[in-house]
């Protein structure tokens, strides 16, 4: 793979603004038919048949994805569905929750986004703070939630299982089609008066945040949000109609949302699937182009290559070693907007051909970026990723702001940041460093929340982040804490964690979290995970094969190790930020225990709580 100097200068506002304005649709239903009427033969998603035996893949295109849309939509429309009012989806990343969402769009009504894994109390919070009317969800496990905490949710009249076996107030995702096929029947014109009459200022979605405490916060946005995005996307000019994205992220999440729209407006296929543990198989099948995700994703993809590498040794780790640093200078050098010398970029071609072009086949071979998003990803990862010829495009936004404010582009970057302001945003600092940001993308408040509302959007529209960041020359936006999570040790120094604990991920190929701790205390201590797939390999390598992960990881052989990697990370931090003492937790953190959001991002106070008494010994004595 070849890569390219260019000059790194951004597009004036007036030029962004004129392309994100061009035939700006009012709707998503309508940007949907535009898309369809456009393209109708083109593929628009791919999604696996799971069976016994393996999955099957089928591919369908924009005029068989409109044909389901619309009777579903019909469906919702024949249950009295209206402007505006919501209907929730609780299901995994599948091809039917964009079908289901097309079709909430399109009958003019808004999406309740619910996480299969959110607890039944906050299931009934989240569909009776939010009056939805009609809950699709993904099979009887998700029906019997539902069903368990209806007469908590008066505003509820249909569940619909997509998955799943029909009951008492239960249609099946197939009947509610037909009920919507034969509603079009009499009515064949209800579904483009629907889209019609859907305006930008009319609600679209409903997110509501994962909090650490207290009830989840819904976010509204509207549908000019979503068109905004799509606009916005498309005039960066970074995707393209003959991409193919891979998209596992929680469609429930703003971050894997975002990507349901951008295909609208640029027609590129999407495919879907939920799996985490499918990531790696599925790109050798589907062979995208670029895939969103969570750095936790690359974390878990580096330590995965370095450790099979490690575990050949010889001449093939000496060359594997040598190709990568030749791959890192390279990827130095074209983040400075500099050409190769002769020398780098003889080398860079042969480290290419030898080692580093097949290091792209296991992710499928085609790829020419991803983005990642939802946290910050570790430097030395990033670099490594560019070398191989992989970009990683690192972004930044909120639910708050639908997801995307700002993103590197492909021929202007820097790591470490997080780009440039996308088309049509604004940003500024405050004085305290928090980051405001203000534009179409913003959201319109919060669900029946007046007061986190105005706390949140000033009178000017600035939407204040809760992050902390600095701008530098060149207009790269460099994220360097949660304001919330930056904590102050009792000898008055700040620390931000997220720093130390993206460095130490990159570090040590065995860790999967680190949680920094030391507000008011007199020295920065700390908890870590191991990833159970490593240790293993670890373990038998170092005479504990065969033994359960929770004796492993307590061995003193495993405190040995990671004292090492802790070590490494304290040699490069501030006297006052090194960590002098820490904990291997005998259970890695996880979705399903509250530890983690859907999209991998820690839950730091969830996480402190649970091991108060673990950091409290820390400083006794």
């Amino acid at each position: 793979m070849v890569m390219t100097a260019s000059t790194l200068q951004t597009p004036s506002d007036e030029q962004w603004s004129r392309a994100i304005l061009e035939e700006r649709a009012p709707s998503v239903g309508a940007l949907f038919r535009d898309r369809v009427s456009a393209t109708p033969n083109d593929i628009a998603f791919r999604y696996p048949e799971i069976g016994p035996s393996g999955d099957t893949w089928h591919e369908v295109t924009w005029r068989e994805v409109d044909e389901r849309v619309r009777r579903l939509a019909a469906g919702l429309i024949a249950l009295d569905i209206q402007s505006q009012q919501r209907v929730a989806i609780a299901s995994n990343t599948r091809y039917e929750w964009a079908l289901v969402d097309l079709a909430v769009m399109c009958a003019g009504a808004a999406t309740t986004t619910v996480y299969p894994t959110t607890h039944a109390a906050d299931v009934a919070f989240i569909l009776a703070d939010s009056a939805s009317i009609v809950a699709f969800v993904e099979d009887n496990a998700q029906r019997e939630k539902v069903l368990g905490i209806r007469d908590q949710v008066p505003s509820l009249r249909r569940i619909v299982v997509i998955d799943g076996d029909a009951a008492d107030g239960v249609t099946t995702l197939a009947d509610l089609e037909k009920e919507g096929a034969a509603y079009l029947e009499e009515h064949p014109t209800c579904v483009d008066e629907r889209i019609d009459g859907s305006r930008p200022e009319h609600l679209a979605t409903l997110i509501y945040t994962s909090g650490t405490t207290g009830r989840p916060k819904g976010v509204r946005l509207l549908q000019r949000t979503w068109i905004y995005q799509g606009a916005s996307t498309h005039a960066m000019g970074i995707i393209g109609p003959d991409d193919v994205c891979y998209l596992w992220l929680p469609l429930s999440h703003v971050f894997g949302k975002l990507f349901l729209t951008t295909n609208l407006k640029i027609g590129y296929p999407t495919a879907l699937d939920g799996r985490l543990d499918k990531i790696v198989p599925n790109m050798a099948v589907i062979k995208p182009t670029w895939m969103p995700s969570a750095p936790r994703i690359f974390e878990k993809a580096h330590a995965g290559v370095v450790m099979m590498m490690e575990k050949e040794g010889g001449i093939k780790l000496t060359l594997f070693t040598w190709a990568c640093a030749v791959g890192v200078k390279m990827a130095t050098v074209m983040e400075e907007g500099r050409r190769p010398n002769p020398l780098l970029a003889a080398q860079y071609a042969i480290a290419d051909k030898l080692v580093l072009s097949k290091i792209r086949e296991r992710f499928g071979g085609r790829i020419r970026f991803f983005i990642s998003g939802s946290a910050a990803l570790n430097q030395d990862i990033a670099r490594w990723f560019y070398g191989v010829g992989m970009p990683v495009a690192e972004g930044y936004g909120l639910t708050e702001s639908s997801a995307a404010s700002f993103v590197n582009r492909l021929d202007a970057w820097k790591v470490g940041s997080v780009g440039w302001v996308n088309p049509g945003g604004q940003v500024k600092i405050a004085e305290d460093g928090e980051i405001l940001l203000r534009g179409d993308g913003i959201m319109d408040g919060y669900q029946n929340n007046p007061e986190a509302t105005a706390e949140a959007l000033d009178g000017q529209g600035w939407l204040h982040t809760g992050d902390i960041g600095e701008i530098d020359a060149r207009g790269f936006l460099r994220i360097t804490d949660r304001k919330k999570d930056l904590f102050k040790t009792s000898g008055g120094k700040y620390v931000a964690p997220s720093v130390i604990e993206s460095t130490f991920k990159g570090i040590c190929p065995f860790a999967n979290q680190l949680i920094v701790y030391g507000d008011g205390r007199n020295f920065v201590s700390a908890l870590v995970t191991l990833d159970a797939d490593a240790m293993a390999g670890w373990a038998a390598a170092n005479g504990l094969g065969g033994r359960p992960y929770e004796e492993v990881v307590a061995s003193d052989a495993c405190r040995e190790m990671v004292q090492g990697y802790i070590d490494e990370l304290n040699a490069g931090l501030n006297r006052w930020e090194t960590i002098k003492k820490f904990a291997i937790l005998d259970h890695d953190l996880t979705v399903e225990n509250g530890e983690l959001t859907p999209s991998l991002k820690l839950k730091r106070k969830v996480v402190v709580e649970s091991q108060q008494a673990t950091l409290d010994s820390f400083y006794t004595a």
